[in-house]
């Protein structure tokens, strides 16, 4: 199978949900949520791509760099690259039942093991979303993330003692999904966390915790101050709040702020290992990559995401060597330009 092949089985699979565009940039999927696109005129998706497009990279090519490290480590994780894979539910409302939730979650954290990385499990209206997700953990060692939905303080505990159980290697919640309609149809309540509220949640595990939907200084030194081992920069996709900024353009800041206190990763836009590299420049450690991950998943299984980010992965080394950066972990700012 090659990402030509991957691509068409995904399209026709796919058909309704995602037209498997050539360039995934949230235009022609406008306002399809439920589905794959983004809320409302679809800018909050838009803006991520285009924030990461407003940076270049100084190509640098006298130098000693010949065979760049992409190996990183992560919550006592090592892993072949800074890119995992995102938590990502609905196969039935967001991309027409082409697979299973079960088969969708196996292809994502076998996929992410066999390219050598993990994948993050997510949460839902439907219980089977995440009870999915926590058995093809358990079926993996446990090399993976477990994702909450903001819900309310005891369903949180729960569900956090059963991503424990389930030998998880972090938890986390995308507290961005307070206001998902999706949840909301399905009578299940998500909400705001207040910094008490959070530091209560963080304090039930011994489990590193990670908070995904940070896109403002505020919020990340609230996560950071509630005992958060990691942020995730990110407006979910854009599939939230229209009209956001794109995670490259807040990152720098927040970044600044955090100052080492916690682990940064972020996500939105990610389509290529250049994206990748812009973001670890721009202050990440790590990024995640979801819509891209669908289309492998549901055009090749566990097979297709390893394909698609190996080579995320070849194109990121490719990038570190022409702009001289030697480490995945340690990435100068100064590679890129405005």
């Amino acid at each position: 199978m090659d990402k030509k092949e991957l691509r068409a089985a995904a399209r026709e699979r796919l058909k309704g949900y995602c037209r498997v565009c050539r360039r995934c940039d949230g235009r022609a999927c406008a306002g399809e949520v439920p589905g794959m696109g983004g809320a409302g005129t679809g800018h909050g998706f838009t803006a991520n791509i285009e924030a990461l497009a407003a940076w270049r990279f100084n190509m640098r090519t006298i130098h000693h760099v010949t065979q760049p490290k992409t190996a990183v480590s992560l919550f006592g994780l090592d892993l072949s690259m800074p890119i995992l894979g995102a938590p990502m539910t609905g196969s039935t409302y967001n991309f027409g039942a082409p697979m299973t939730e079960g088969d969708f979650i196996e292809a994502i954290v076998d996929g992410c093991l066999r390219a050598g990385t993990v994948g993050m499990s997510g949460d839902g209206a439907d219980p089977t979303m995440f009870d999915s997700g926590l058995a093809a953990l358990s079926r993996h060692g446990g090399r993976g993330g477990a994702i909450i939905k903001p819900r309310e303080h005891g369903e949180v505990l729960a569900r956090l003692s059963r991503a424990g159980a389930a030998h998880a290697a972090f938890v986390g919640m995308d507290i961005d999904g307070a206001g998902l309609v999706t949840m909301a149809l399905k009578g299940q309540p998500v909400g705001p966390k207040t910094r008490n509220e959070l530091a209560a949640l963080i304090s039930a595990t011994q489990l590193p915790f990670l908070v995904k939907g940070v896109m403002t200084v505020e919020d990340a030194l609230a996560a950071v101050d509630a005992g958060a081992a990691g942020i995730v920069v990110s407006n979910h996709g854009g599939r939230i709040l229209d009209h956001t900024p794109g995670a490259a353009e807040v990152l720098p800041e927040i970044a600044a702020a955090v100052g080492g206190r916690a682990a940064i990763l972020a996500d939105g836009g990610v389509r290529t290992g250049a994206d990748v590299l812009k973001l670890l420049a721009l202050g990440a450690q790590a990024v995640l990559v979801g819509r891209p991950l669908i289309v492998g998943a549901v055009g090749g299984g566990a097979e297709g995401v390893a394909l698609l980010l190996d080579a995320m992965r070849a194109e990121l080394a490719a990038a570190m060597i022409l702009t001289g950066t030697a480490d995945a972990s340690h990435v100068e700012p100064s590679i890129l330009r405005r």
